[in-house]
């Protein structure tokens, strides 16, 4: 339990050095997807958002600065579990035509649990009055949502059936 009164201000900073720690170990992450991924659309779309990526630390940066703090990551043991399930996941269907379905459910994977929380920064930036902070995590949280929804498709399009044994549309 806290020792001291913590309020949503409190939680918000918390939650932008989780999010800048997840979105260094995303950015060192990519590389590996790509260079693994064999479906064109799916690498362009990951060379795209490792782009991404490092726009959004520095919508981070610009956060914590809005704050007047230093921009610091936090440990996230949730990213961590994630990505180590993803590089897992490419070890064991790497090089298989399951391989880009596997980078993809990885993929996805860490694209839900961005959205799920800069969706909540950005409600609490909203009700905390800071709107340039809720602006900023709109922003990122956009991008996200793009990111999951263009996995998605290359998914349902190729890589699934692909992995089914099926010829892709």
């Amino acid at each position: 339990m806290a020792t001291e009164q913590m309020g949503l201000e409190d939680l918000l900073k918390h939650g932008l050095q989780d999010m800048y720690y997840a979105e260094g170990k995303i950015q060192k992450a990519l590389p590996k997807m790509i260079k693994a991924a064999t479906d064109t659309e799916l690498k362009s779309g990951l060379e795209n958002h490792l782009e991404e990526t490092g726009q959004q630390i520095t919508k981070l940066e610009e956060a914590f600065e809005l704050l007047g703090e230093k921009a610091k990551g936090e440990k996230c043991d949730a990213i961590e579990g994630i990505l180590k399930e993803g590089d897992s996941l490419l070890q064991d269907f790497g090089g298989t035509p399951t391989g880009d379905a596997a980078i993809i459910f990885s993929c996805q994977a860490v694209e839900h649990y961005e959205i799920a929380r800069y969706g909540s920064l950005r409600a609490y930036a909203e009700l905390l009055g800071m709107d340039d902070v809720a602006k900023l995590m709109s922003e990122i949280l956009d991008q996200e949502e793009a990111a999951d929804e263009l996995l998605s498709e290359i998914a349902e399009d190729r890589a699934n059936p692909m992995a089914a044994g099926e010829d892709a549309e």
